[in-house]
């Protein structure tokens, strides 16, 4: 009977064995996870090879070699059986992505306007010379993008915090024009696309190398010298499972690493500023739950205080060579009087209506915005907590410049937080209760609560928008060195405003600002209630009329107060 037993039970220890020793099969979405990443890497990488199959070879059979290699990683995604085998797979895309971005970055590595800028600003910071609050106009030539400014000017000056000038001295060797900091903020984004991959858990690793360096946008921020590439990519260690910072009371090697990086993150461009604030509510709200208020606070302030100190040291030197400089020019883009520019609410006035006398409202909208989602955090942590890396963003969507980069570019932080601080991080998050909030009850007064809050800068950001222009403008004259060239126009204006305006014209086509026109006949400043005749010249002598069809405006902006006055033009080509 023992015997019989021994036989029939051996049998069954075998079998058990065995189908726990069988490999583990990856799951269906890992699968598509990982084809998905594969297949955003054929975005924009046929113009690159496009364009080096003419003069450089040997970068198109590279990118030949990486046509081979996601053809090989999307029928292996499909048909390998082990997990760790696909998580190979997720490796080779990863590599195939960096060398497609290596590859476009060497046939496109000029730059654009932040490049030159930031190259520059390497340049003079090894000369000894001073970064800030010096205009360098010589460098926007050759079709450099020009930031203009209500006071009819344009911003030549270096406006970010120091670090990415700090790290793209070292490459100056690479090149002129912007080619130094794009290398720079290149190697950046593929270190930071790596750095997640690692981060996140296996079967989401896929998603890091399709945000990051699939789907071409980022990595054409990169080519173009954007130091906020840099910012994102010391954001990423500080983002993933940021609510178990200081979890138990103590940083750790870590923590205090995690806590360096959102501080040269601050040195290295201004997004980050308005990140910072929600982390560290976040931090806090979740410790004091876990530890209590003095602990929780204990961490909160060894978190910042690390952080403060790595941005101080990047700053120092800056800080003791010229301290109002440096605070002009870490400031400059919040006080610069950049025109309009950006897909947000700003369109109403730049593209829907003939302008407004109330541009300023736009950002006092922006940061009543912001500090209402900031508020509206703190109050419901354990709701918005996991959207911590998304809600800064949504302040700029009311802001004069509202350009979508300012969300694209982070966009690889919301995957992080997505995948790494999940609802579950906040269930016990400490929530502060006022009086007046604990007699409400539940969901709708929390949505009252919540539209009350958002109630200022929704209502700044209507009267911004149903402003008036002030300024009517008419052309009463055109004069034509060809049949598709303008060389002057006069125009009637009447400031039918109650304040003295001093307008800077200039004629759009399209999206965005052209450059100035220069006033070579009527006054500087025009009185309230009074017309005068305006005489313009284009910038480059002559403004070539576009194809019929296409929608000229002339625009008039004015400083004191910041207003907008558009109107349609009818110019035709003639014969």
């Amino acid at each position: 009977m023992h015997l019989a037993e021994k036989q029939l039970v051996t049998p069954g220890r075998r079998t058990q064995s065995a189908v726990s020793a069988a490999p583990e099969s990856p799951a269906q979405w890992h699968r598509v996870l990982t084809l998905l990443a594969d297949v955003s890497l054929f975005i924009g990488t046929r113009s690159v090879w496009t364009s080096a199959a003419s003069h450089r070879l040997a970068v198109a059979a590279v990118i030949s070699v990486c046509y081979a290699s996601i053809l090989t990683c999307g029928v292996l995604a499909l048909v390998v059986r082990r997990t760790r085998t696909l998580a190979r797979v997720d490796l080779c895309v990863l590599l195939t992505a960096a060398t497609l971005a290596l590859c476009a970055w060497s046939m496109m590595h000029n730059g654009g306007d932040e490049a030159v800028l930031t190259t520059q600003a390497a340049r003079e910071l090894v000369a000894g010379h001073a970064v800030y609050g010096q205009p360098w106009p010589w460098l926007f030539t050759h079709g450099v993008a020009v930031t203009p400014t209500v006071t009819g000017g344009y911003d030549f000056t270096y406006g970010y915090p120091p670090l990415a000038p700090l790290l793209t001295a070292p490459l100056l060797w690479l090149g002129q024009a912007g080619t130094p900091a794009t290398a720079m903020t290149t190697c950046a984004l593929i270190a930071s696309a790596a750095t997640t991959w690692r981060m996140l858990p296996v079967p989401w690793r896929s998603a890091a190398t399709m945000l990051f360096l699939g789907f071409a946008f980022l990595p054409s921020y990169a080519r173009l010298g954007y130091p906020a590439i840099l910012a994102l990519a010391l954001l990423v260690p500080v983002v993933v499972r940021w609510p178990r910072i200081g979890q138990g009371g103590r940083l750790g090697a870590a923590g205090i690493a995690r806590a360096a990086c959102l501080g040269a993150a601050c040195a290295a461009q201004q997004l980050p500023w308005f990140l910072a604030p929600f982390l560290l509510a976040g931090i806090y709200a979740v410790r004091r739950g876990e530890l209590g208020r003095r602990a929780a606070a204990t961490v909160l302030l060894r978190v910042a205080g690390v952080a403060v100190t790595v941005w101080l040291l990047i700053n120092t030197y800056f800080v003791v060579r010229g301290p109002g400089a440096w605070l002009g020019g870490i400031a400059l883009p919040l006080t610069q009087g950049a025109v309009l520019h950006g897909q947000g609410l700003v369109g109403v006035s730049l593209y829907l209506t003939d302008g407004s006398d109330r541009l300023d409202w736009y950002g006092y909208a922006s940061l009543l915005l912001a500090a209402a989602l900031l508020a509206l955090f703190v109050l419901f942590v354990r709701r918005l907590g996991p959207a911590a890396t998304v809600l800064p963003w949504c302040a700029f969507y009311l802001a004069t410049r509202s350009q979508d980069g300012y969300y694209l570019m982070m966009t690889p932080l919301w995957l992080a937080a997505a995948i790494t601080a999940p609802p579950a991080e906040f269930s016990r998050a400490w929530q502060p209760r006022p009086r007046p909030l604990r007699r409400l009850p539940g969901g709708p007064a929390r949505a009252a609560v919540a539209l009350l809050m958002l109630a200022p800068a929704l209502a700044c950001a209507l009267w911004a928008a149903t402003g008036a222009p002030p300024l009517r403008m008419r052309v009463t004259a055109e004069r034509r060195v060809s049949a598709t060239a303008v060389s002057l126009l006069r125009l009637r204006v009447t400031n039918t405003g109650d304040s003295a305006l001093s307008p800077h014209f200039t004629l759009t086509t399209g999206q965005g600002m052209s450059k100035y026109w220069s006033i070579t006949r009527g006054p500087t400043t025009l009185a309230a209630h009074t017309t005068a005749e305006y005489e313009l010249r284009p910038p480059t002598g002559r403004f070539h009329l576009p194809r019929p069809g296409v929608r000229i405006r002339l625009r008039a902006f004015t400083p004191a107060p910041q207003t907008l006055s558009s109107a349609d033009v009818r110019l035709t080509r003639s014969g």
